[in-house]
């Protein structure tokens, strides 16, 4: 028997059309919905029918210890003939997922299951924690003794890392609620509300983006504002690596898996991968810009004078095949921009000094986007024992806890990482930066470097990605506002926010002073409109503070007449008395170093399209 394990907020079912083989139902069993839940996709193979009384308890046993752990209301048997392609027969397919619904249910669980031999449509999503993904091979002996093993070896010790100490999580007196909530998403242990995000309405209501219903799921469309947000975002980060000495790159999104490398790094991703069969080739899109930094790379000269030395993509996009259940606005896609940056370092010592300039980097884009990032340190255990005062020094710069994960041995490419997370409106991280030791990818992408005796090795290369996916910059910045918004108005950054002053004329004669000021300001690298609609003023107000405009001025007579202008600010809520240097100067200021594209409309919102 093979069976997948998901620990879901939700699943739905709805059977569709019977096949021959299907089971008698009563109309109740044609659909079903549980929160909370573990879904057990099970799949019944031939080698079962020789004992399967033996296999249906061991497979009890297994499901009974993964629902204790993970602490789920519910299971629900799935029948699930893909995960095998040796199926047993359907009489004893049947007998045997009726049994394991029958013994899991004498233990006092909430059990439920789907029906045998249906098609059915269904809607499962994955809670995202270690635990929530696992998958078992079930025999008469026992589970599978090769991933009972790993599966033991794979578990991770956690600890709440402070000035230098270990404390145990169950005993540790949190002061601060986001690494709260980031532990117990962690542990598996948040509860979900099954609540859409917020970010999805606001990124909708504020025409940045909409899910593009002609393309696969997880892909979006990008209206003018949202693509200017983008832009500006990757301008950001472009500036902030190019500034510390990365050279930028660009290479292609799909790659060949015939090419060894590629093909090994690739499947740790498993079924993540983004296939395209070209009919000749296999080819995958890119997950991160991984392989064509490492390609580069390979074909370069490269010595001890060189290193440490970055090179930087902005992939647009990069791929990934996450679960159609788990894809979410801006949060998970399918499709996504990634700022990703890879390091070549002669040595681990090397490359921990330059992990550490790394973590003042991924902190000062939480601090110029005024986003709070809590961190999860992971390293192995090898690692930890090695590198004890390294540690404690890494994470002292964080200026708060963090969550560390130890784990027993390496499981992939990396010894060490360390991933900053923003919280989101519903207590669930957004992973942003990322900082990552590879020991793997010099030797199997053959990167080589001279050292000063002229003798040949393979580098260690950091990974990093000072603000994670572009997307999930936004979503942060929106569930942000959405979190604020009781206590003050939501708002972006005034450096990101598309129309930084909106000029509302009051009556006709005033629209030439207005548009006159709006040139003005437009010359000074501010992004301005003009409200030339035939509608009041108080709705034209309120029209700009629903867009989020920071600086609103309205023209009238005193305005044309006098030297200053009247200016309400939205962070403050007050009116304020400038005039327009002084407008000019503050705006300046509060965007200083950060970079500007102009307005991608027309300045006149009676010219723009309703999108």
């Amino acid at each position: 028997m093979r069976i997948l394990l998901i620990h879901s907020d939700h699943l739905k079912y709805q059977t569709k059309s019977k096949t021959r083989i299907a089971e008698k139902i009563d109309d109740e069993k044609k659909k079903g919905e549980f929160d909370n839940a573990l879904v057990v996709f099970t799949a019944i193979e031939k080698e079962d029918e020789k004992n399967p009384d033996a296999v249906v308890q061991n497979a009890v046993k297994e499901i009974t210890d993964v629902s204790g752990k993970v602490k789920a209301d519910n299971i629900v048997i799935y029948p699930y003939a893909h995960l095998s392609s040796s199926l047993g027969s359907p009489a004893v397919a049947k007998d045997v997922l009726t049994k394991m619904e029958s013994e899991l249910a004498m233990g006092d669980l909430n059990v439920g299951r789907a029906p045998f031999g249906w098609y059915k449509s269904f809607e499962v999503s994955c809670k995202g924690h270690p635990l929530s993904e696992l998958s078992r091979n079930i025999s008469s002996e026992g589970p599978d003794e090769e991933a009972e093993k790993a599966s033991e070896s794979e578990e991770s010790e956690f600890y709440i890392l402070k000035d230098g100490k270990l404390f145990d999580i169950g005993k540790f007196t949190f002061d601060n609620e986001d690494l709260e909530k980031l532990v117990d998403y962690e542990m598996g242990c948040g509860e979900s509300t099954g609540e859409e995000p917020p970010h999805v309405k606001l990124m909708r209501e504020k025409k940045l983006a909409d899910y593009e219903p002609s393309a696969d799921v997880g892909h979006l469309r990008w209206y003018p504002k949202g693509r200017l947000v983008r832009d500006l975002l990757a301008d950001y980060v472009y500036t902030l690596v190019t500034d510390r000495g990365a050279m930028p790159v660009e290479t292609p999104i799909m790659y060949d898996l015939a090419d060894d490398a590629i093909r090994v790094h690739a499947e740790k991703f498993g079924e993540r991968q983004y296939r395209m069969d070209s009919g000749k080739k296999d080819l995958m899109l890119r997950y991160a810009c991984c392989f064509g930094a490492f390609r580069i790379l390979s074909d370069s000269f490269l010595t001890w004078k060189n290193l440490p030395v970055g090179i930087y993509e902005l992939s647009t996009y990069s791929f990934r095949l996450e679960k159609k259940g788990e894809v979410v606005g801006l949060k998970r896609l399918r499709g996504f921009t990634m700022p990703d940056l890879h390091t070549v370092c002669a040595n681990v010592e090397q490359s921990l000094e330059e992990f550490e300039d790394q973590i003042e980097m991924c902190k000062k884009t939480g601090e110029d986007l005024d986003v709070n990032y809590e961190v999860i340190f992971r390293a192995t255990a090898d690692f930890v024992e090695e590198n004890r005062e390294w540690i404690n020094s890494a994470a002292a710069m964080i200026g708060k806890p963090v969550l560390m994960e130890i784990l027993p041995k390496r499981k992939h490419y990396w010894i060490c990482k360390m991933d900053f997370a923003a919280i989101d409106f519903l207590g669930r991280p957004i992973e942003n930066p990322t900082i990552q030791i590879d020991v793997e990818s010099g030797e199997r992408f053959g990167i080589t470097y001279i050292d000063q005796e002229e003798k040949e090795h393979h580098p260690i290369i950091l990974h990093c990605s000072p603000t994670g996916s572009i997307e999930r910059v936004i979503c942060s910045l929106l569930e942000k506002s959405a979190i604020e918004m009781k206590e003050k108005p939501p708002m972006l950054p005034t450096w990101l926010i598309p129309t930084q002053v909106r000029v509302i004329p009051i009556a006709e004669r005033h629209m030439e002073f207005a548009q006159d000021l709006a040139r003005e300001l437009q010359d000074a690298h501010i992004r301005v409109d003009v409200d030339d609609r035939p509608e009041t003023v108080g709705k034209k107000i309120r029209n700009a503070g629903g867009e989020w405009v920071p600086f609103v001025v309205v023209i009238g007579d005193r305005e044309m007449e006098g030297s200053e202008l009247t200016v309400t600010v939205r962070e403050t809520g007050q009116k304020v008395s400038m005039g327009v240097q002084e407008l000019i100067d503050v705006i300046t200021l509060e965007t200083k170093k950060m970079p500007f594209r102009p307005l991608p409309l027309p300045m006149k919102l009676s010219k723009r399209v309703a999108f």
